[in-house]
């Protein structure tokens, strides 16, 4: 699906406006099932620039990810961000890059998490393991709270929280750091779901600080073993997951109002996921864990009452 271009930037978009949205819809629909089902419940403005951003970060995590992913180097990264350039500076060089550019028009955005993002798949080139939590978040936030920051610029804040006169020349909270912390805490959650994967690919994103608080070795990973080691490992893993999605929550007030419940709807869809989890005694091994699509649909009344009320 990725295809990088030795071509310079043409001067006529390669497909239309629209045409490109379209095609940034549909890797949505397709990869992320429960954060395009969030993106429905977005106005009919800011939906398509979420699929655009959306298909831009899937595109960026194939790269190391997806099937070409064997043949990727630096050098590829590194021509990457010449494209992202290249989109900043309104010349899209494929058909995906038109859609991302005319969001960008319409909801400006620093470059730097588009930057961040690429970073964190270069830590993917040549990292399998990192030795504690500090690590692992750096590499949470270049791969996904960046994505937080990217959306909350089209999301938009609420600017009618300073009303009192005493707050009316305050300029209103942008809730950076629980944008961040919602994308801190839906790769926490990938990493929990997908051990197994990953596992096959020969990479741990377990903290081995970890692993070895709860004598759980390397070799117990690989060979899928459950017992009470894992439980109590994975129980401390999840709690500290939630607490990152407890953190996100506090900032979904501060967005537009036709933001909060989109938001609320995918918090609480993807956090099922660690329940599911629970559910099933902690074992991702045997199994991938999923959340069905009648429980996704479920959870929408309640995510709309609490971007009413909270």
């Amino acid at each position: 699906m990725l295809q990088l271009s030795d071509s310079p930037p043409r001067m006529k978009p390669p497909v239309s406006v629209d045409e490109s949205y379209q095609l940034c819809r549909q890797i949505t629909a397709k990869y992320a099932k429960t954060f395009y089902l969030g993106t429905l419940l977005m106005s009919k403005a800011k939906r398509p620039a979420i699929w655009a951003i959306y298909a831009w970060c899937r595109r960026t995590d194939e790269l190391v990810d997806g099937p070409a992913a064997a043949i990727t180097t630096p050098e590829t990264l590194d021509k990457w961000e010449q494209q992202l350039e290249s989109i900043f500076a309104g010349r899209p060089v494929d058909k995906f890059d038109v859609a991302l550019v005319d969001t960008l028009q319409r909801f400006p955005m620093d470059i730097q998490p588009f930057r961040d993002m690429i970073a964190g798949q270069r830590m993917d080139l040549h990292r399998s393991r990192y030795q504690n939590f500090d690590e692992l978040y750096l590499y949470c936030y270049r791969v996904a709270g960046t994505v937080g920051l990217m959306s909350t610029a089209v999301m938009g804040v609420d600017t009618k929280q300073n009303t009192a006169p005493w707050n009316r020349n305050q300029p209103p909270y942008v809730p950076t750091e629980e944008a961040i912390a919602l994308g801190i805490a839906s790769q926490l959650t990938n990493i929990l779901r997908d051990v197994h994967e990953d596992a096959r690919r020969g990479r741990i994103y377990i903290p081995l600080e970890d692993l070895a608080r709860f004598n759980y070795t390397e070799q117990d990973l690989f060979k899928g073993v459950v017992d009470e080691r894992w439980r109590s490992l994975m129980r401390f893993l999840i709690a500290r997951t939630r607490q990152f999605y407890q953190k996100a929550e506090k900032g979904i007030s501060y967005l537009c109002p036709d933001a909060r419940l989109p938001v609320w709807a995918a918090l609480m869809q993807y956090s099922q996921i660690l329940e599911k989890i629970e559910h099933n005694d902690y074992n991702v091994f045997s199994q991938r864990v999923y959340v069905p699509q009648w429980q996704k649909i479920r959870s929408i009344p309640l995510a709309w009452l609490r971007s009413q009320v909270l």
